[in-house]
């Protein structure tokens, strides 16, 4: 696993913790409607221009989507414009139903 990628355990504590990471989950409205992490915010392009534009540049943020394809890309591109906190969910809400929290549904 790359320095980017972030185990869903390892994700879990984290957020846990005292000082958590934001988490920004890349999927659509529909999907979210299906499931959800609790606490993630949903990136739209209103919240993209806003963390662009205010957002701590060193803040650490998690990305998560259904299985970590679309939110790597979304971690990737928050990296080219100097975020040096981010992060992608490894294997996504589907990983998190599996191994975290079994009560958010898989789809």
């Amino acid at each position: 696993m790359d320095e980017m990628e972030l185990s869903v355990h390892e994700a879990a504590e984290l957020l846990k913790s005292e000082n958590p990471p934001r988490l920004v989950d890349v999927r659509e409205e529909f999907e979210r409607e299906i499931c959800l992490i609790p606490g993630s915010i949903q990136l739209t392009e209103e919240l993209a221009e806003e963390m662009l534009g205010t957002w701590d540049k060193n803040a650490a943020i998690i990305f998560t989507c259904h299985h970590g394809g679309r939110s790597r890309g979304a971690a990737e591109y928050f990296v080219q414009q100097g975020f040096t906190q981010v992060k992608n969910l490894t294997g996504g809400i589907d990983a998190w139903s599996l191994y975290i929290d079994p009560e958010i549904a898989r789809y």
